[in-house]
This record gives structure tokens, sequence and C-alpha cells, in this order.
């Protein structure tokens, strides 16, 4: 059997990341003797977006029928969707292709009547802790705005002043962002620059290489 492997990362939920999840479909399909024909992942895709709004995922149920898949495999079944009427449709849209969806934590992939009634269940709860997450941001953020502070995220180069609302410049990252724009005064692509810095040692805020995009927000 084939299968195809989704991925999603949204911008306000990141407890599971993308190579987790990477890494559990890969366990579930050598645990279950199925061959992974193709990987698409959504960055930054709210669980809540419309199916129009999520361009790998429409890549994914092209390839079930285009690859003759039978499974599109999920990490877990909130990383499908956290609307359940979304949730719905893109198992519909799976079906239609021939296939299904499956988690690969196991819960919920059978057909008899208790898995479909809780993966019914586990959709109400993914939508439920998504409205529950979103609820807390918005009055995080009306403190912040009622305080005089800033609510944007903090540049590449600068930090959070003393004031919690200015900018000021990060002497290291400012060195980072020199090295990028010299670079790429040459004619260096991004992606070309990302790697000459990281063989330089430097490293984005997260300790990981800086990515093509990363560097042309730096530059810009």
């Amino acid at each position: 059997m084939l299968l195809t492997g989704r991925l999603r990362c949204s911008t306000d939920h990141q407890d599971l990341s993308p190579d987790a999840q990477q890494e559990a479909i890969t366990r579930w399909a050598m645990a279950n003797g199925v061959e992974v024909v193709s990987w698409h992942f959504d960055k930054g895709i709210s669980g809540s977006a419309e199916i129009g709004d999520r361009p790998e995922l429409l890549a994914a149920l092209a390839d079930l029928r285009g690859h003759g898949a039978g499974v599109l495999v999920v990490a877990k079944r909130d990383r499908l969707a956290r609307d359940t009427l979304v949730a719905h449709l893109v198992e519909r849209a799976a079906v239609e292709q021939g296939a299904r969806v499956v988690s690969a934590d196991g819960v919920a992939n059978g057909d008899d009547p208790a898995s479909i009634m809780l993966r019914k269940i586990l959709d109400v709860v993914a939508e439920y802790e998504r409205r529950i997450i979103r609820a807390r941001i918005v009055a995080a953020l009306a403190v912040k705005k009622q305080r005089r502070e800033r609510t944007g995220s903090v540049p590449y180069g600068f930090v959070l002043a003393p004031d919690a609302r200015s900018l000021v410049p990060e002497p290291h990252e400012q060195k980072v962002i020199e090295l990028a724009r010299s670079y790429r005064g040459t004619g260096m692509t991004f992606r070309a620059v990302a790697w000459i810095l990281e063989g330089r040692g430097f490293t984005s805020r997260t300790g990981k290489r800086f990515h093509a995009t990363q560097i042309q927000r730096m530059v810009a």
C-alpha cells in the first residue's frame, strides 16, 4: 500500500514540530509495511483555514489519486484540522479518491462505530482548543495595548527596550545582517547566503540554520 504524509504547523500552536510529525508518520509506515510516496507540509497554516487556503493539503489529496495511494496519514488527528467541518470535508475528499485518513498515533483509525464517534469527538476537542488558544492570545494582546506595550513580533536585529515599546539594535544580530547584505551584494542567492552564514557558525534565534526567506527579510 502507498501513503501520502501530511504535516501541518500553525503559528499559534507549536506542540508538535514538523520533524516530530514526519518521524511519527515514518514509524507508522514502517510498522504497517506501507511506502510514503509524497510529503506535504503546510507551514504557518491555521487549523481553521479553509481547504482552498491549504495548498499542500490540496496537493496531498491530488497525490492520493496521482500515485494511487490508499492512505493519507497525519501524525495526530488535530494535524488534519482544528475545525470540525474542515476535518469532515478533508476526510470525505480522501474517500472520494478511494483512500482514507489515518493518524500515526493509532487513535480512532478503525471503521467501527466507536472509532467513528471518537474521531468526531477529537475534531470537536481540537476546535475547542484552537478557540481557547485564540481567546488567550486576544486577551493578552488587549492587555498589552492597554499598557501601551508593543504587540508585534520583534524583528531580527533588534531587542525590546525596557519601555516594552521601543526597539533597540542587537549588536550580534546586526553583524549577521551586515554580513548577509554584503554577501547578497555580490550576487549570491538567499539560499547561498544562508549556507555561508551557517558555515561561519551563525544561526537563527532558535539555534537553527537560516532559511532563504529569513535572509530575504534580513536584507530588505
